[in-house]
Formats: structure tokens, C-alpha cells, sequence
């Protein structure tokens, strides 16, 4: 990820994550999870997100996702290059990916996985669980290869009209 045009660190960083800190705050008293999140772009923010997963019943609608969701939409865009994810914990797993395909510069936290963990979170369980070999899992992830296991690629590839991302 690039950090052109991210300025590091600094007061501003503070005013953000003190944003972030107050949404996750706020929804732990309308009965969500304590995670809130921002997308900020040249000094504006673009888009919040709170964690909506008990609320909307989806286990992938963390305030980090749910911000990324709502600032692609209000830009018009799937990437967010030149923006700031502040979230108020460290991001998870998914959330630190959604970050990536998005493309935001850069990720800036609060708390972090260990804070999560003492709060009854998975965050640090999960990674903890990226750095063992699949095989020890107790989910199987396995691969099953049909012939026409790469026809959706193939087909991608074909398409010159494609948006490519």
C-alpha cells in the first residue's frame, strides 16, 4: 500500500482515532459491539461504520468493513487510494484484508488484538490460527479441483471490458 499523500502520526491521528473510540463507544450503549471505524480523505471524513454484527445479523459487518462499504459507495469506487482507515482496534484478520482490497494508504488503530482478546474478541485466537500450518486447523479448508476448475478465469480474461481491480 502507498502512503502518498498519508501523513504519519501526529495530532491529527489522535482527533481521528478519539472519533473512533467515541462511535465503538456509542455502540456498546445501542447494544453493538465495541468496534467504530472512519475513512478520511484530505482531512474530511468520507465515511463511519460501527459494528453491526448482532444488529444485522452478519458475522462479516465489522465497523471497519461496514465503514469501507459506505465510503466505496459515497465515492463511487472500489478503491479508497489515498484514504486513512482509523478504526478503534486493531484491525482483524478480515478487517486488515478488507483494508488491503481496498486499497485504503493506511491503517491506523487504537487498541490492539490482545485488548480484543480480554474483551472476549477472536482477533488474536485468528491470527494465531494464520500462523499454524492449515493442516492443524479444526475447520477443513480443502482444495477439490474439478476440470473446468479455471473456466471463471478463463472467462475473465476473455472479457475486454472488464474492470480490472
Amino acid at each position: 500500500m502507498s502512503t502518498a499523500g498519508a501523513p504519519q502520526g501526529g495530532a491529527q491521528d489522535h482527533e481521528w482515532l478519539a472519533r473512533a473510540i467515541e462511535l465503538a463507544t456509542a455502540n456498546v450503549a445501542d447494544g453493538g459491539g465495541p468496534f467504530g471505524a472512519l475513512i478520511v480523505r484530505d482531512g474530511h471524513v468520507v465515511a463511519e461504520g460501527q459494528n453491526r454484527v448482532t444488529r444485522d445479523l452478519d458475522p462479516t459487518a465489522h465497523a471497519e468493513v461496514v465503514a469501507i462499504r459506505a465510503a466505496c459507495h459515497a465515492e463511487g469506487s472500489f478503491s479508497l487510494a489515498g484514504a486513512v482507515l482509523y478504526t478503534s482496534c486493531e484491525p482483524c484478520p478480515l478487517c486488515l484484508s478488507a483494508a488491503l482490497w481496498s486499497r485504503v494508504d493506511r491503517v491506523v488503530f487504537a487498541a490492539d488484538r490482545h485488548d480484543a482478546a480480554r474483551g472476549g474478541f477472536d482477533d488474536l485466537e485468528f491470527y494465531e490460527l494464520f500462523a499454524r500450518d492449515r493442516d492443524t486447523w479444526e475447520l477443513p479448508v480443502d482444495a477439490v479441483r474439478p476440470a473446468d476448475a479455471s473456466a471463471p478465469f478463463d472467462a475473465w480474461l476473455a472479457k475486454e471490458s472488464r474492470t480490472d481491480y
